[in-house]
């Protein structure tokens, strides 16, 4: 997402979702203090013994919170705390924040046929709703203190018990650790701060999908914890005690019917000398395939966020989400192209979902978020035939630059604290493991929770960020921790080493990309990146990658170089009359002799031609294709295009090295 005024980011922190404005009932707290477990199951179940919420419901609620985990004590991207996600947006708001976008200048739109679309000024969002304070009330109930309940698990467990209750309570519903599970139903969806009935209760439906299978994991703090899969039929009519509004759900909304998901539409108006916003009409798939779904964080509030995409003078995407509870708001019609990737030949052929967060604070997407837009994501790659791999459901930050002028400009959200591994295990996505180092691609898959690489720059330039979970490895130029990173010659045209800054995502390969396997030593093992070898820490012991198979791109006999494109459009010959050529323009990149790179698709050469509101101009909403062909390829952090004239297509096992 372009983000607004960098004040107005900061600013937008105060208010991370619209939610009801509801005023706690006064009631009856519990023990002010309770002697501490030995661990995190017997933190959950002290805490039901004590406020006399049944085990499953506060394991499950927990769960589609934070999955369990404790995640340093930093606040999630709406503003809540620990296992339980008590939110506290007054605190988080006083924090000090560094916008993703600061410095990135890329115009969303990414056609330089037509003039820059610049960001609109953001107005201030209003102030938080009593639903994110939760801490507030959590420390009214407990008598402990909020600092106490936004850091430490145990006391974030009891404040999240001492709210279930209280909200069991407020229905007229009966406590007890021993009541049936099935009565918690309204608590449990008056837990998720939703707006509306249709997203409480899409909230409360997925906790009870998840007692009804049972989890068990490891959390970010080493802490085992189980759900026994438990089979409960949640008595929904208690939501109806909640008085929330129901949302419209108008023909046409392109959701799946098990997600909470309203219409807000983008304008797509005239205002003046030839402009218009804010997006282009098609007829996607009928007149061009959508290849790509592209996943964002927005760097803005929930409300700024809508604020921003109904201003026609501003961008667009298809998607937004809700941090608190997963709620889905869809903007423009997936036939329609959005502004929102800075590359105008992948904004033509993608879907944008923009995810309420903030990439460079180290924030925590929570679990129902996660959730909902992999069940969106899966819905629409199974209508539209994308696969479910990342060449094709890919971040921001992995959409190239159309010319060199704009590389280093691209955005790098959603950024490298987003769980890809979890999304993809959620999307339900094949995998294919058979391979060996003789194969010679190599699929990059961390552990998230104990792959903590040494980030700076989350909240002030230079400092470390916390420690926390990643999808990124770290590049070196040798196999070793103390060897320089690898350069970009794109972000750092003088040639000296990429950085640890958040932001810096030119020495970094992301959970689930692949790559071709260009050497091993010892622990290390390094792939083919940007033109050079680079070395990533692989132990044996300890994996942060696997082998898999497929196709690779090398030059063709007798080229010393080849060059690399953003974009993969026809040649001037294909364009009619009266249509501007967009020139088939190299990136600063080149692909030697003897390196190889995955191939994630073969493409036509592509151009829409979209530039006036009603499509009076030439070649107006219309795709222009020519006889050129291009292979993608996964050439850096960012997805690259060459000629298809340029390569030859191999498969992976032939002359891997070993």
């Amino acid at each position: 997402m372009e983000s607004p005024t960098l004040s107005a980011g900061r600013r937008a922190l105060l208010v991370v979702a619209v939610v009801t404005a509801t005023t706690a009932v006064p009631l009856s707290a519990g023990p002010a203090s309770a002697a501490p477990a030995a661990d995190r199951q017997q933190q959950y179940a002290a805490a039901s013994t004590e406020y006399g919420v049944p085990a499953a419901v506060l394991l499950g609620v927990s769960y589609l919170e934070s999955r369990w985990d404790s995640n340093a004590g930093t606040p999630s991207t709406s503003g809540g705390y620990g296992p339980m996600h008590l939110t506290d947006a007054r605190h988080v708001a006083a924090l000090p924040a560094r916008g993703h976008h600061d410095a990135g200048t890329e115009d969303p739109r990414g056609d330089d046929s037509r003039a820059v679309r610049a960001p609109a000024p953001a107005t201030d969002p209003a102030p938080p709703s009593a639903a994110l304070q939760t801490v507030d009330v959590a420390a009214a109930l407990t008598g402990a203190a909020p600092e106490a309940l936004r850091t430490d698990a145990t006391t974030n467990i009891r404040g999240g018990a001492a709210l279930l209750a209280a909200y069991q309570r407020e229905v007229g519903a009966p406590v007890g650790a021993g009541t049936d599970p099935a009565t918690w139903y309204g608590a449990v969806a008056r837990y998720a701060g939703a707006d509306s009935a249709d997203a409480a209760a899409a909230f409360a439906d997925e906790v009870f999908t998840t007692i009804g299978a049972g989890e068990t994991r490891v959390t970010d703090d080493g802490q085992r914890v189980t759900l026994p899969a438990r089979a409960v039929r949640p008595e929904r009519s208690w939501l109806d005690r909640l008085g929330l509004r129901r949302l419209a759900r108008p023909d046409g909304l392109e959701c799946p019917r098990t997600v909470s998901c309203e219409w807000i539409p983008a304008p797509y108006e005239a205002f003046g000398d030839g402009d218009y916003g804010n997006h282009d009409l098609s007829d996607r798939p009928a007149r061009q395939k959508i290849e790509y779904i592209v996943i964002h964080d927005t760097e803005a509030s929930w409300a700024t966020t809508l604020q921003l995409v109904q201003d026609p003078t501003y961008v667009s995407w298809h998607y937004s989400l809700r941090s608190v509870d997963g709620h889905i708001a869809q903007h423009v019609k997936t036939k329609d192209v959005a502004w929102h990737a800075g590359n105008w030949y992948v904004n033509a052929k993608s879907i944008g979902l923009e995810h309420e967060g903030f990439a460079a604070q180290g924030t925590w997407y929570t679990e129902a978020m996660y959730r909902t837009s992999s069940k969106l994501v899966r819905h629409l790659a199974l209508r539209y035939g994308i696969p479910l791999d990342r060449q094709h459901i890919i971040g921001h930050d992995n959409v190239p630059g159309t010319i060199a002028s704009t590389v280093r400009g691209m955005h790098w959200d959603p950024g490298p604290y987003w769980d890809w591994t979890h999304y993809f295990d959620l999307l339900h996505a094949p995998r294919l493991d058979t391979g060996t180092p003789a194969t010679g691609l190599v699929r990059i898959d961390p552990d998230y929770a104990t792959n903590q690489p040494a980030f700076t720059g989350c909240v002030t330039p230079g400092t470390p960020c916390a420690p926390r979970g990643s999808s990124s490895v770290v590049l070196h130029t040798a196999p070793s921790e103390d060897a320089p990173l690898v350069n970009d010659i794109a972000l750092r045209p003088d040639g000296t080493p990429n950085t640890m800054d958040v932001s810096d995502h030119g020495a970094r390969a992301s959970a689930g990309q692949t790559y071709a396997l260009a050497g091993r030593q010892g622990d290390w093992t390094a792939i083919w990146y940007l033109g050079q070898r680079a070395w990533f820490h692989n132990p044996a012991s300890a994996p942060t990658a696997t082998w898999t198979v497929g196709v690779v791109a090398t030059p063709k006999a007798g080229r010393a170089t080849i060059p690399v494109y953003g974009r993969a459009y026809p040649e001037q010959a294909a364009y009619p009359a009266g249509v501007p050529y967009q020139a088939i323009s190299p990136l600063q990149y080149t692909l030697a002799a003897g390196q190889r790179y995955a191939v994630g698709a073969v493409l036509g050469g592509e151009y829409y031609r979209a530039s006036t509101f009603d499509g009076s101009s030439p070649g107006d909403w219309t795709v222009i294709r020519g006889k050129n062909r291009y292979a993608q390829i996964q050439f850096g952090h960012r997805i690259m295009y060459v000629d298809l004239a340029d390569v030859q297509l191999l498969p992976s096992p032939v002359g891997a090295p070993r």
